[in-house]
């Protein structure tokens, strides 16, 4: 290969980033190694972790600005207001999560519950202006946001504490959908 030859490569390398002389000088085992793997798990390993410390950070914030809010009503004398809100946004955020999975069925299959994390960019969007609304916004505004909130996280709980079972684990009986029929079937012993 000539030194002034032009590599066209359409899938991104990461070998090319490397000076091609030093490259081409190195041992042949540093060659063999799958770079662009190691590349791809280490992104996927950053975002695990991102993931993990913005899950743990994002209950944290949640728990102080609901307490911010509700020393707010308080001191507004406005404290049997905040149930109220707090139902309307557990029951919002519940009628979004059944809407998604009916428009989409495919997400309840999902690894990842993409619809729950979007209801909570949503609710902390609305949530994040809370001082700057008006008077009785400042009020239910901030108070709907944490009811929905919380049951997102009630819901991405429960998410991940579901059972992962495929149809190749499922018993025959069950991967034909009768669950309920697992005993007393008609022709069959019990």
């Amino acid at each position: 290969m000539k030194q002034n030859e032009i590599i066209q490569n359409t899938k991104p390398n990461i070998c090319s980033a490397i000076n091609p002389l030093m490259w081409n000088n190195s041992p042949q085992p540093v060659k063999r190694f799958p770079w662009n793997r190691a590349f791809e798990n280490f992104v996927q390993l950053i975002l695990d972790l991102v993931l993990a410390v913005v899950k743990y950070l994002s209950a944290l914030v949640l728990t102080v600005s609901s307490l911010s809010e509700m020393s707010y009503c308080a001191h507004q004398r406005k404290l049997t207001i905040i149930p109220v809100s707090l139902l309307i946004g557990f029951v919002l955020a519940g009628v979004l999560n059944e809407t998604s999975l009916e428009l989409s069925p495919l997400l309840k299959d999902a690894e990842v519950p993409w619809h729950l994390i979007a209801i909570a960019i949503l609710f902390t969007l609305i949530k994040l202006p809370g001082p700057y609304y008006p008077y009785w916004g400042r009020i239910f505004i901030p108070h709907i946001a944490n009811g929905a909130l919380v049951r997102t996280l009630w819901l991405m709980f429960l998410w991940y504490r579901r059972p992962k079972i495929s149809g190749a684990e499922l018993p025959n009986s069950l991967a034909n959908g009768c669950i309920l029929c697992l005993r007393n079937r008609p022709g069959q012993a019990a």
